[in-house]
């Protein structure tokens, strides 16, 4: 399993320059991680950008899970439909520090 850590912002600010990151990463195999513990703050353009790397991932045939391991650091509010948007369960998983 492919493995990236997203690190800082992800935010309006940092969209593109992420977006372009996480389209080379989807290349890199056919299983990948995308870890969310080192993202100090997100918003709905990150939020946005995490749906729609998941769906091209779905298109393409591979299997992504987004792993987060502290809460508190993402201060997103809850959204509709945003489980649904991710698929299963056990798309985020954490631990609170």
């Amino acid at each position: 399993m492919q493995s990236l850590t997203i690190e800082g912002e992800l935010t309006v600010f940092t969209a593109a320059y992420q977006k372009t990151l996480l389209l080379a990463f989807l290349n890199t195999g056919d299983e990948l991680e995308i870890n969310l513990s080192k993202v100090s703050e997100i918003d709905t353009a990150g939020l946005q950008l995490l749906i729609s790397i998941r769906r091209e991932a779905a298109q393409s045939g591979k299997a992504l899970s987004f792993t987060m391991h502290c809460k508190r650091r993402l201060a997103t509010p809850e959204l509709p439909r945003f489980t649904q948007a991710f698929g299963e369960q056990a798309a985020f998983s954490h631990n609170e520090e």
